[in-house]
């Protein structure tokens, strides 16, 4: 393996989700396609398929695909909105400052859970840094970690 090539979220809203991760979390679109045919109905086994994707890229890491599938329609699992729901569970966003992100998170329709918290030293162990953390929620509720290191 040589890394990770990229992250997926299935959305309802497109635009909306496309203007947080781009206003709010700061990542920059760089691509906008709709997705059909034989190949990805191959890929999903869903004969038909329809999708509008976005690209959204990071100053340095892994990309951010939103995907709105238009036909078919996917279900939202139940009790997805909680931390110990099993599968991939959040996304985490490495931050210089978390005021200033988390005020944009909120102005963006996301929730802030908690406030930032210091994860001890005693329970993971960073070197000679100390992470800091905070859980929110992205306007359809998908659970995000922001992150920093000091």
């Amino acid at each position: 393996m040589k890394q990770i090539d990229h992250v997926n979220i299935v959305v309802d809203d497109l635009s909306r989700m496309t203007a947080f991760y781009r206003d709010a979390v700061g990542l920059k679109v760089t691509r906008e396609v709709t997705i059909q045919g034989d190949w990805i109905e191959a890929i999903t086994g869903m004969p038909g398929v329809v999708a509008d994707v976005v690209y959204l890229e990071p100053a340095t890491g892994p990309p951010l695909e939103l995907i709105a599938y238009r036909c078919p329609e996917g279900p939202r699992p139940a009790d997805l909105e909680k931390a110990n729901t099993k599968g991939l569970r959040h996304l985490a966003f490495l931050v210089d400052d978390f005021d200033r992100v988390l005020e944009s998170v909120r102005a963006a329709g996301g929730e802030l859970l908690a406030p930032v918290q210091k994860v001890p030293g005693g329970q993971v162990d960073y070197g000679a840094r100390q992470k800091w953390i905070v859980y929110c929620r992205d306007p359809e509720g998908n659970l995000l970690e922001f992150c920093d290191y000091r």
